[in-house]
């Protein structure tokens, strides 16, 4: 049995202490000590890790959780237990080398412009381009690439997205997940109407609980309902990697556009300097102007408002 996890710095000092007398006299490299506790290897490392290995490596962990908890308040099991679910989580491996048809969005986050979604479908005959592309999640791709590489998927990559401008979201319902949910479907109802390929997997980057989703789109017409819902998709799967960047390079144009009608570089996010921009845009060009480019519902509107009034006192 081994179990493995990393010690506080007033949990080290005692564990150095406490096993001083047993502890052997060659250590292993980076090691503080390496002691022998009856049928149990004890190896404490200069980053905190402790190492128990041995038929009772469990009872003389124990200890040490036990004496975490009370002086730090910190749960190891649990702590271990989400590191279990992280790793097994990246270590996903359903789509690999598997055809698949994913969507991904963007622009939620963002005051200024629209909501895109992407649904895309990725075969086997694709796996090499997108390999050779270096396709993967666009938040991990600078807009750059993406500018090169977008053009040839949106070329090659069979393909569905749905473009929700700031005009349609300032008139429908404020929940975002319900938004993003009925858009997802649409592109995905869309695209698997379009293609006639096999595929293994329909998968979303999950954004809420399966069942929100569901719900969300229950009054729609048409609903597609077996999805594979995976956190970091984009990472995983292809074909969400593929609708991400898609997505991402018809945000870039789209934002463009906003910004060009107004004659100014449009900034990305919903931070401070968003807001200083949106109260500059309404002072030239009138409240309404907010309504055309930006989620009114966000908390930069009311930001924005505070700007004006303290700047016309």
């Amino acid at each position: 049995m081994t179990i493995v996890f990393k010690v506080s710095n007033n949990i080290k000092l005692k564990m150095i202490d406490y096993y001083s007398l047993i502890k052997r006299e060659k250590t292993p490299p980076y090691a503080l000590f390496q002691a022998d506790e009856a049928d149990t290897i004890i190896t404490l490392y200069e980053s905190g890790k402790v190492v128990f290995q041995g038929p009772s490596a469990d009872i003389d962990a124990n200890m040490w959780m036990d004496l975490e908890k009370s002086l730090n308040n910190r749960d190891i099991l649990a702590e271990l237990a989400k590191e279990d679910n992280k790793k097994e989580e990246e270590k996903d491996t359903r789509f690999i080398n598997k055809p698949t048809i994913g969507s991904d969005e963007v622009g939620t986050g963002d005051y200024f412009g629209p909501i895109i979604v992407t649904a895309a479908y990725v075969g086997k005959e694709h796996f090499n381009l997108l390999y050779e592309l270096g396709v993967r999640d666009s938040k991990k791709i600078n807009d750059d690439k993406i500018l090169k590489i977008a053009p040839t998927l949106i070329r090659e990559i069979p393909h569905v997205n749905y473009i929700l401008s700031n005009k349609e979201y300032n008139t429908t319902p404020t929940n975002m997940n319900k938004i993003k949910a009925i858009m997802h479907n649409k592109v995905l109802c869309s695209l698997i109407e379009k293609t006639k390929k096999p595929y293994d997997y329909v998968v979303v980057d999950q954004f809420c609980h399966p069942r929100n989703y569901f719900t969300y789109i229950k009054e729609a017409s048409k609903k597609y309902t077996k999805i594979t819902f995976v956190t970091k998709a984009e990472d995983k799967c292809l074909s969400v990697a593929a609708a991400s960047i898609i997505s991402r390079y018809l945000f870039i144009k789209e934002f463009e556009k906003l910004g060009n009608k107004y004659n100014i570089f449009l900034k990305k996010g919903a931070g401070v300097e968003v807001d200083k921009q949106g109260a500059m845009l309404v002072k030239k060009h009138g409240e309404n102007v907010l309504f055309d480019i930006a989620k009114l519902n966000f908390k930069n509107t009311e930001k924005i408002n505070n700007i004006i009034k303290a700047q016309e006192k």
